[in-house]
């Protein structure tokens, strides 16, 4: 027991040293019980049964052919990769320009204003939904790629300001005096000097603002015209219609693609962190 307890130099007893494994096995458990769910939609996409049921049988690939060469997916696909990324280059653009706007600016009701800013992340996203729809529906939006764009841009947004607006919370901004006394102009300031320090978190509220956008079905299904539909929606319809293991092989397809973006989040996190301390 001692050579046990000189293990854990912050733990002076076996009991804690007991509470030490018991908090790491339930959290073990924790893990396991949010990602099962999930994980065990993976081999159901190479089941060669046309239902999604257990045992497997039979390996097959056709889920993922019948993904790749049908009309009505396919069409998803593009839609998705041309709405996706619109709408994250406007919600970065706008969500960057705000944030700044809210870290330099003192005034009465900011709180106000920032919780409006972020309140797509709080209204149920089907109030959110049925208001674009009334409003885009008056301006001739609804149906349209632009306006779905639009509705994805507004709940992206919120993302982007609150990621950016936490990495500014540590921004010295001696940095942009430096430059503007200089002679710099404020723009080649914000290119030269702000931007390349507030990047990581641009990109974290980037990589959020595409994972709500690429993810969204409520929106789309109050904006999107009979051909716009994206890749959730099909599958939305898919379930509720004829539900097929090609579901099962998109899903598989999404898990890896969210892991990477997760990732890839993680990496842009620790490398701001490293920035911010060595600044």
């Amino acid at each position: 027991m001692k050579t046990s307890v000189a293990r854990f130099a912050p733990y002076t007893s076996s009991v804690e040293i007991g509470w030490h494994y018991l908090l790491r096995s339930w959290n073990v458990l924790i893990l396991l019980f949010l990602v099962l769910p999930i994980l065990v939609i993976i081999p159901l996409s190479f089941n060669d049964n046309t239902f999604l049921v257990y045992p497997i049988h039979r390996f097959s690939l056709r889920w993922y052919e019948n993904l790749f060469t049908s009309v009505d997916w396919l069409r998803a696909g593009r839609n998705s990769f041309i709405v996706a990324p619109l709408a994250t280059l406007l919600a970065t653009i706008l969500g960057t320009v705000a944030a700044l706007g809210l870290n330099k600016s003192t005034f009465k009701g900011k709180g106000l204003l920032i919780g409006v800013l972020i309140s797509p992340m709080i209204v149920p996203v089907i109030v959110t939904a049925v208001g674009m729809y009334l409003l885009f529906a008056r301006w001739g939006l609804a149906g349209s790629y632009l306006g779905l764009i639009l509705g994805h841009t507004a709940i992206a947004a919120p993302f982007v300001v609150v990621t950016v607006n936490a990495t500014l919370a540590g921004f010295n901004h001696n940095y942009v005096r430096a430059s503007l006394s200089l002679g710099a102009s404020p723009f080649k300031t914000f290119f030269a000097v702000t931007l390349p320090i507030i990047a990581p978190g641009v990109s974290s509220g980037a990589l959020f603002a595409f994972a709500t956008s690429f993810d969204d079905v409520v929106i789309t299904l109050f904006l999107a015209g009979p051909t716009q539909g994206t890749l959730p929606l099909q599958m939305f319809v898919g379930i509720r219609e004829n539900i097929t293991p090609t579901i099962a092989a998109l899903a598989t397809i999404l898990i890896v693609f969210s892991s990477l973006l997760l990732l890839t989040m993680e990496w842009l996190r620790q490398r701001s962190a490293a920035r911010q301390t060595a600044l």
